[in-house]
């Protein structure tokens, strides 16, 4: 059985793609496809899930790495059969292609088609996908980060006269307590 897919992304207005491919294919199939039809190269990508109102559930990641990042099950994408995972029309899914910007693509499973010599394919294809990473402004990511260590310079400024116990300052001789003022006892008694 062959699966059609719709994917779209919200940053760039009139972008899609839809692709065919066969229901026994991998994520990874699916993630090379995806990834040639946009012109990115293969990085860090994900797969996940998603209800339908969008959130994420079961992730699929592009390597095994033997912990789970949340609660639900975690795969790697060479292992994961699209039919294991996705079988139902409108089965939504996330494809994050830049995870340091948390930049997705929204997938939907249109409606499964019979067999074709055709898949895996792009079937549909308009508007030009964004681009795979941001660029990063260095002057404004280095003032970031003069920023944050000036603001915590001056935090521990404001932490030398803080007095949490309210004892005079932070410093106490333990040889001034005298024990025998306290008492001591062994828990609560019930």
């Amino acid at each position: 059985m062959q699966y059609r897919i719709k994917l779209i992304c919200e940053e760039v207005d009139g972008f899609l793609r839809e692709y065919l491919i066969d229901s026994e294919a991998t994520f990874l199939d699916l993630n090379n496809l995806i990834l040639a039809s946009c012109g990115y190269k293969d990085d860090m990508t994900s797969f996940f899930l998603c209800d339908d109102e969008w959130e994420r559930h079961q992730q699929i990641t592009r390597e095994d790495f033997g912990e789970k990042i949340y609660d639900e099950d975690t795969y790697a994408m060479a292992d994961a059969r699209l039919s294991e995972l996705v079988d139902e029309d409108g089965q939504k899914l996330e494809f994050v292609f830049d995870p340091f910007n948390e930049r997705s693509f929204y997938l939907k499973l249109q409606e499964a088609d019979e067999d074709s010599d055709d898949a895996p394919c792009t079937i549909r294809e308009k508007g030009e996908a964004p681009q795979q990473f941001l660029a990063i402004d260095t002057d404004d990511l280095i003032k970031t980060i003069t920023d944050a260590k000036s603001k915590a310079a001056s935090q521990e400024d404001d932490d030398e006269g803080y007095d949490p116990y309210g004892i005079g300052g932070n410093t106490y001789n333990t040889d001034e307590l005298d024990a025998e003022g306290y008492e001591f006892n062994d828990g609560p008694d019930y």
